[in-house]
């Protein structure tokens, strides 16, 4: 019974977590943007998107990101079998890169705030599709439950992430036909 309270705080913070991931590189590239403006706009716009991120940060995504690990030691804890399982080395590997994202993103959070970011908004476009190529793969691994299998789902990830990479270049144009500023 433990395994599956632990599992069903799992999932939540999971999403908890991912949302703060979705959504940080997002505000990223809004900051960004906004150093395109005078400077007095700039300013309140760099006071309110440092406000956002910080509290998006240290409120939401990290806590939930401890808990989601928490939860999942818990899981493996109590069914210890898991860790014999050669799809769950693969997730364990995902996830390792998903921490290492989050983290990167921290740093970035932390360049903005401090402005001595060189980050690009397309430089952070790209930045945002990372986590969502590792969340594929995480979910198709975890669900097809084979070593072997998720291998065609690490290809339709990078497919995803190819055609992710076309849409973003295909936006940037259709952005600039538009007139608008984009670096």
């Amino acid at each position: 019974m433990i395994y599956l309270y632990a599992k069903a705080v799992h999932i939540i913070f999971v999403i908890c977590w991912m949302a703060g991931l979705f959504y940080m590189p997002r505000l990223f590239i809004y900051h960004t943007e906004a150093k395109g403006k005078g400077e007095i706009e700039y300013q309140i716009l760099h006071n309110q998107f440092t406000l956002m991120e910080n509290r998006l940060w240290w409120v939401i995504t990290t806590p939930a990101m401890y808990i989601a690990i928490a939860s999942a030691l818990l899981m493996l804890y109590t069914s210890p079998g898991l860790l014999t399982l050669g799809w769950m080395h693969v997730k364990l590997l995902f996830v390792v890169g998903l921490v290492f994202y989050h983290f990167r993103t921290q740093r970035l959070m932390f360049a903005l705030r401090d402005e001595k970011s060189t980050w690009t908004s397309h430089q952070l476009r790209l930045w945002n599709e990372v986590a969502t190529i590792l969340v594929f793969a995480i979910v198709f691994v975890v669900i097809l439950k084979s070593a072997f299998n998720w291998i065609y789902g690490v290809v339709g990830i990078l497919f995803l992430a190819i055609l992710l990479m076309f849409l973003i270049k295909l936006y940037k144009k259709y952005r600039k036909s538009k007139g608008e500023h984009v670096d």
